[in-house]
């Protein structure tokens, strides 16, 4: 950002393409809001007509009050997911990547775990979801009571835990197969007869995803890579809605995606909770943590270590807890 003042200073225009309302606004003389491949309009900061709520405003088509959908029914159940003591020790950087994690998920409930790029976050999901990092893990795990211990994904999945990967292009979707193949994926066999993947039923289904999580393509037979980077989202999300979890993670579940998809996300999300789904959302904006969770558990240096019922979280608690 100070280097494009220095830039603007020296007499060198600058065109900033940004999802990041806040840079845009603090340093943007005008900006010109696309959407659909069409300009909408330009706004001069001269004016006062650079702020955040008249950007969604044209960058959705219609006005937000609040960017976090108001939950109308939040009834938090018992304990789904307990882990105790949970240990990682990661044999390719020959450290530990977590330590003595402890925490749990309740049914209907959205738990966020904040933490620094390189706290253990990610790490600590992958370890939860059958281990295919390989880690050598110590610890317990417990689903509805019922102790667990998966070595495979597809042992995770069997218990009702699902994890939507931050990498959604180069871990979760198949760029050059279409959306309806990309679905389906990881339930195959809820469409397959003997052998062979009933192609109607995939379409079926496919189309359900489509309409149920606004999925904007003009067909499930469209190549996934030539989807806006929301709607590879909503696809990657579908793919593992289509597992019928109880429990699914979302790691970075708005990354490089702009607010009106975020706000379709957030959605789904509150949709999915409301109907007793329970949510971990990993996430690295504090904001988007503070407007969907219900508790927040801060994990630094693999560890956890702080918990916050969200009436008490604030971003300064949390970056507090962060950087111990």
């Amino acid at each position: 950002m100070n280097l494009l003042r220095e830039l603007k200073g020296q007499g060198v225009t600058c065109v900033l393409i940004s999802h990041k309302l806040k840079e845009v606004i603090e340093i943007a003389d005008s900006v010109t809001v696309l959407r659909d491949g069409k300009t909408i309009i330009t706004l001069s900061a001269a004016n006062g007509e650079v702020t955040e709520n008249i950007l969604i405003k044209y960058m959705v088509g219609r006005e937000i009050d609040n960017i976090y959908p108001a939950r109308k029914n939040r009834q938090i159940g018992d304990v789904l997911l307990e882990v105790r003591h949970w240990d990682a020790y990661s044999p390719v950087l020959g450290r530990k990547v977590l330590k003595d994690v402890t925490f749990n998920v309740r049914k209907g409930e959205i738990v966020g775990f904040a933490g620094l790029m390189g706290s253990g976050r990610t790490e600590l999901a992958l370890s939860l979801f059958g281990n295919p990092a390989g880690y050598r893990i110590n610890g317990e795990m417990y689903v509805r009571g019922k102790r667990q211990h998966f070595h495979h994904p597809q042992d995770a999945i069997g218990a009702g835990i699902a994890y939507v990967t931050e990498d959604r292009k180069g871990n979760g979707l198949i760029l050059i197969q279409d959306v309806k193949q990309n679905i389906t994926l990881a339930n195959l066999k809820a469409i397959v007869q003997r052998i062979v993947v009933n192609a109607n039923a995939e379409v079926k289904v496919a189309n359900e995803f489509k309409n149920s999580l606004n999925i904007k393509t003009p067909t499930v037979e469209q190549k996934v890579l030539n989807l806006s980077g929301g709607n590879q989202q909503k696809v990657s999300v579908a793919k593992w809605l289509f597992v019928a979890p109880d429990i699914l993670i979302l790691d970075e579940p708005t990354r490089g995606i702009d607010v009106g998809a975020k706000f379709e996300i957030y959605t789904i999300m509150t949709k999915l909770v409301e109907e007793g789904m329970s949510i971990i959302m990993i996430s690295s904006e504090l904001p988007e943590v503070l407007g969907m969770s219900d508790r927040v558990y801060i994990v630094s240096s693999g560890r956890i270590s702080g918990e916050l019922p969200i009436e008490e979280a604030t971003q300064e608690k949390i970056m507090h807890l962060a950087t111990n």
